[in-house]
Formats: C-alpha cells, structure tokens, sequence
C-alpha cells in the first residue's frame, strides 16, 4: 500500500520563508532576457498611459466644462474626448502586447521547468523512488508547475504594472495634492502590515495543500496501476475511501488557506473603499472651500483609486508569489536531488567488445539503502569471461538479481570493484556502460506504444526489417502479425492488450535488437507457457552465442546448458560448476535440483 512520503511544512524540510525563493527560476528566464525586456517595456507603456488618464480627464473638467462660447465649447469638447480616446486606444495596444508577451514567457518558461525538472527525474537511480512516491512527482509536474505558469505569466507582470501604477499615482499625489497623499499613506500601512501577517499564513497553508495533494496522486497512481490485484481481492470501495480520505485532507487544508485569504481580501477591499470616501470627502470640501478646481479634484480621485486600487492587487499578488514560492521549493527540491550514482569527470573509454564482454567482481559487499544494516551481497568476487553463459541460481534474496542492478549502476557496492572490459564501472561514462548491456527482465515492460516502436526501444533507428528479425528470433513474430494493424498495433497502457506470455517475448525481442555485447536474463522466461518457454529458451540460445549472457532463473530447467552455475545463498557464492558436477557434489544446488527434478541428491 502506499505510504505517505510526502512531507509536510512541519517534518524539518525547508520552508519557503519569502518570496525570494522564487529566485530560483533565475535560470529559467536567463534565455530569454530580451522577451522580458520587451513585455516590461510594454508593461511600463501602459502603466504611464494608465497615469496620463487622469491629467486628460482634468482637462476634460476644467476646461471642456468651462462657460465659453458655444462653438468653442463643442471644439474642446472634442478636443478633450479624442485626447482620451487616444489614451484608449494606446492603453489597449500596450496591454494586449503585454498580456501576449507575458503568456508566452509563463508557458516558455514552464514548459522548461517541467522538462528539466522530468529529465533530472529520469536519471536518478531506484534509492530516490524508494522513498518518493511517483504519485509525488506527478503532482509537482503538474500542479506546482500550473502555479509557477501562473506567477510568471500572469502575477509578476500583474505586481509589476500596479507597483508601476502605484508609484507613479503617489508620485503625482505628492506633486498635485501633498495633504492627500499624507493620508493615503497611512491608510496604505495598515493595509500592507496586516497582508503581510496573513501572507505568511498563506504561504504555510499552501506548501501543507500542495503536499496533501501529492499524497492523494500518490494513492491514485498506485492504485491505478494494480487494478487487477485490487479488483480481484474486492477492494475497491476501501481503495475509494483511502482516497476520499486523502481528497479530504487535501480540501480542509485548502479551505483552511482559502478562509485566511478570504478575510485578507475583505480587509483590503473594506480599507480601501474607506480611504478612497475618505479621500473623496476631503476633496469635496476643497472644492467648495475654492482651494482646488474641479478637475483637480477628479484627478486626486483617481489618482487614489490607482494607488490604493495597485496596493490592493499588490496585496493579492503577494499571496499568489507565496504560494509560488512554495511550489518553486518543491520544484527545486527535485531539480537538484543529488544523483545517487555520480557519473565521472573525466569517464574512461570502454576497450571494444570482441565476443562477449568481460566481468568481473572484486569482494563486493552492498547494502541496499533502504535496508543499510542488512548486506545484499558480502564480499563476493566473480570472474566472467567474454562469451560466457553463467546462470545464477539459488533462493529469494540470495543477491542474484542485485548483481544485475550493480552491473547496470543502478547502485554502487560500498565496498569492492566491478569492471566491464577492464572498466571500473565508477570510471566509465553512464551511457556508455548501459550501451554494452540489454536487460530481460522478470516484469516486463511494454510501452503505451505500437509493437513497432517497443520492440525498437533500445534502438530507436533501427529498421523496421530488423524488429521483425528479432521478433521472428523471440517468436513474437507471429502473434505480433494476427494483431489488428500488425506491427503499428497500439499495445494499450502497460500492453494490456497482450498476454503475460506476449509481453515477455516483446521484452526479449527488444534486447535481442539492441545487440549488446552483455545480455541479462532475470527470469527472462518466467511468464511462458510450457511451449513459449520452449520457443522463446532455443531463440535464446541462439541469441546468447557470441556475447556474454547472465541469466536467473528458479527453473533450473532453462539453466542446464549455461557454462557455468554459481549458486548464491546470503549475498555470498556457495558452489559453481556445471548442473553434473553441482548434482554429484551435492549442496544447496543438489537439493534446489532434486526438489524440481525429483531427483536424489548425492550423499
């Protein structure tokens, strides 16, 4: 069952303390630097086109409305209208090239995110999903990603316009009308105080949402991925209650965050509305007073509707980058997960393979992290030459799939060397070494792709001639051709439309493609029937001539004929030999044989 790994603002995991955490994304919009440039250009455009509003909207006042002569009247008049109607039209060309500049920026920059923060995923080893739920990473390539988006192609432009705004109306507040502006300042200070209080609230209740979020996807993809097992033990509605419960989780922490903005809101909208009466009472008096005209007054009214209106968005932004911030966190935390396998500086060359590579493991030992104090493999040391075929044989947990995993890096021993060719694995490139070798393994993978293209996985460019070779060599040629569109057949979601049996021999059809110089067989047979096994057994020995084959298998049935079996018992080699010489000398083989053969191990 899924347990829950995610963690919450409380558990010791750094916090997004300010909105500087979204510096972060720093790398992101490096790129495109001239973009920005542009859209803060346009933004700044109509936020002056935005200030110039007020200065003709006192022309219009004062002068428009000025007893004259009819004819000039009307002349002004028009005057006046064309001049705002001119603002208008360049207030509108400004924002829409903004809003289109801005978009592009949060969609670019997002769809950067996501792929690298994917990419950087992809390359961590199985220690890092032993402890983060795939249901996790989902959430935060969706959802946090949706938030950055958000801030970056809507929020930032939207702080930077009114703050813009903002200024520039307090700017002329001072210069027009200094006794006003005194005051709206004050009343800006208990607006900003308390949305800071209440931001930082925010910014908790949002990093605790996000997270309980991930742990209902968390749920959710695991369940959806053992349908069969959950559908066939009548656990579905139990399975639909953990989600509930989880869903539920989630919406009384977002209702929490959602009631303390709520309040912040109705703070600033009230505070605002009481300044800007306050300021429009004010102006009146003077007006009546004979200290200011009209139209000045019109233009203080909105030149404090601008500056109270921005602080206001500014308030609202602020928790929109809080809540960034902390999705920007998550974000980071999986962007700049450290490896646990580290590729080397300066990587060795791999010799080339000339029949087979050579392996070999020098007092190995290796504790999976998960289980640190209990040993996988204790000192073991195993020489295999090029063109060799060693069957590893021997109970659950005896180490023989762990040697595999070592072998591709997926782990490093704490102790011991591997070499591949001479090759310490620590000192060859990554991608180099996964080249050399092609994996069987026990569950197979198939792709929600065609046969095609799975078949061709480790070969993209490979010829479609070549898949059906291998196909035809892994006996998958024939059921592959009874599907509905043949090779371009859509096999469906982890190849459900395929048998256990059709899967596997797809998965050996795909490492009999790559060609590699080393192939590793983990039960590689183990999903057959009794005639597949012996289809798909003959193309593999075909298959294993001129390379280096590892292969495990409990049916020793399919391990008689390898050149070597090393039996493994406690992370440790406890006999090798061929199946006569292990039967007639007795041991953990004998017994493991007798039971399968019935036969009577020697004394």
């Amino acid at each position: 069952m899924a347990r829950n790994r995610s963690k919450t603002p409380d558990d010791g995991r750094p916090r997004a303390q300010r909105v500087g955490a979204l510096a972060a994304l720093k790398p992101f919009l490096k790129p495109y630097r001239g973009r920005i440039a542009l859209a803060v250009l346009l933004l700044v455009c109509a936020a002056a086109t935005t200030l110039v509003f007020p200065l003709a909207l006192r022309g219009l006042i004062d002068q428009g409305l000025m007893p004259t002569e009819p004819g000039a009247r009307v002349m002004q008049l028009r005057g006046n209208f064309l001049a705002l109607f001119g603002v208008g039209v360049a207030l509108a060309l400004f924002s829409a090239g903004r809003f289109y500049m801005v978009s592009w920026l949060g969609e670019r920059v997002t769809a950067d995110l996501r792929s690298a923060v994917y990419a950087r995923v992809l390359r961590q080893a199985p220690a890092f999903f032993e402890r983060t739920a795939t249901g996790e990473v989902l959430s935060r390539l969706t959802t946090d990603t949706t938030l950055v988006q958000t801030v970056v192609g809507s929020s930032l432009s939207l702080g930077l316009r009114n703050s813009v705004m903002g200024l520039g109306a307090l700017g002329m507040l001072v210069v027009t009308n200094p006794r006003v502006m005194t005051q709206v300042l004050g009343v800006l200070v208990l607006i900003v105080l308390p949305s800071i209080y209440f931001g930082r609230r925010v910014r908790r209740l949002s990093r605790a949402s996000q997270d309980r979020v991930a742990d209902s996807s968390a749920i959710a993809a695991e369940v959806l991925n053992a349908m069969p097992v959950v559908q066939a033990y009548g656990q579905e509605g139990r399975e639909a209650g953990r989600f509930a419960d989880a869903t539920e989780r989630a919406f009384d922490t977002a209702r929490n965050r959602t009631r303390v903005r709520a309040f912040l809101v109705a703070f600033i909208i009230a505070t605002t509305f009481g300044a800007l009466l306050w300021g429009l009472y004010q102006g009146t008096q003077a007006v009546v007073a004979g200290r200011i005209s009209a139209g000045h007054l019109g233009q203080t009214v909105v030149y404090v509707i601008i500056l109270v209106g921005s602080v206001a968005v500014l308030s609202e932004v602020h928790g929109d980058l809080l809540r960034a911030a902390g999705a920007t966190e998550r974000l980071m935390e999986l962007l700049h997960a450290d490896a646990a396998i580290e590729q080397a500086a300066n990587p060795r060359a791999l010799p080339p393979a000339r029949g087979g590579s050579a392996v070999r493991f020098q007092h190995v030992r290796f504790s999976y992290p998960s289980r640190p104090n209990q040993p996988a493999l204790d000192g073991l040391s195993l020489d295999i030459r090029p063109g060799e075929t060693v069957a590893l044989v021997g109970p659950s947990g005896a180490g023989k799939s762990t040697l595999l995993q070592l072998l591709l890096r997926f782990y490093d021993p704490q102790q011991g060397r591997i070499t591949l060719d001479g090759v310490e694995l620590r000192e060859a490139a990554l991608d180099d070494l996964r080249a050399r070798i092609a994996l069987v393994p026990q569950d197979s993978v198939v792709f929600a792709a065609s046969a095609l293209e799975n078949i061709r996985y480790g070969r993209p460019e490979a010829s479609e001639e070549d898949v059906i070779a291998a196909a035809k060599l892994a006996h998958a040629h024939e059921f592959i051709g009874a599907l509905p569109e043949g090779y371009h057949t859509h096999l469906g979601e982890r190849g459900v439309r395929l048998s256990g049996g059709q899967r596997q021999r797809i998965s050996i059809a795909r490492a009999l493609l790559k060609n590699p110089p080393l192939l590793l067989l983990d039960e590689a047979t183990s999903a057959l029937d009794a005639e597949s096994e012996r289809m798909v057994q003959a193309a593999l020995d075909s298959a294993m001539r001129g390379r280096t084959t590892l292969v495990i298998a409990h049916r020793l049935a399919t391990v008689q004929r390898a050149d070597r079996i090393v039996v493994l018992d406690g992370g440790c080699i406890v006999d090798s030999g061929t199946h006569a010489e292990l039967v007639a000398r007795g041991g953990l083989y004998a017994r493991l044989a007798a039971m399968q053969f019935d036969l009577r191990p020697a004394a």
